[in-house]
């Protein structure tokens, strides 16, 4: 993948930056001032992604995921961040499904077993959800998952089994 060259690079900083600090239309501004070629860079996507989930705008987010994942394979959050998509598009089952691959791609990666958890738990799919969670732990760490689970709504009809997992 090739690298960002100044002054995109300045821009999409800045805009990231704008985004920390709650200020989405600045980070647009700054965004408009990449260069043809700097947007599609999946950097770029990346932050247009982040500003997509701030404004709850799912199905742009899932395009933009989608754009991601064809551009650069192997950046998980492409994955992770379609899958997410869809969910809140309240298209679990299809999230779930995109998710699969990434399983085998990225095997040391926690977030992709245990938003699989989640998915599972919300189609009432209760033994696959305990198993991605005990995955997820065995990647993250058990205490780490149960903190995050814990107050987890897609994970809520398990919330009185998490401990003895």
């Amino acid at each position: 993948m090739r690298e960002l060259e100044l002054p995109d690079i300045h821009f999409l900083s800045a805009a990231m930056g704008w985004i920390e600090l709650g200020l989405p239309q600045e980070a647009y501004a700054e965004l408009a001032r990449l260069s043809p070629a700097a947007r599609s860079h999946p950097d770029v996507l990346s932050v247009e992604w982040n500003l997509c989930e701030h404004e709850s705008r799912w199905q742009d987010a899932y395009e933009v995921a989608s754009r991601i994942v064809e551009i650069d394979r192997d950046r998980s959050t492409g994955w992770i961040n379609r899958s997410y998509a869809l969910h809140a598009l309240r298209r679990t089952e299809e999230a779930s499904a995109a998710l699969i691959p990434a399983v085998a791609l990225f095997p040391s990666n926690g977030v992709i077993p245990y938003n699989l958890a989640c998915y599972a738990c919300q189609l009432n799919r209760l033994p696959e959800a305990r198993q991605w969670l005990r995955k997820a732990m065995a990647l993250e760490g058990r205490d780490t998952i149960l903190l995050r689970a814990r107050t987890d709504e897609d994970l809520e009809p398990m919330l009185a089994e998490l401990e003895i997992l």
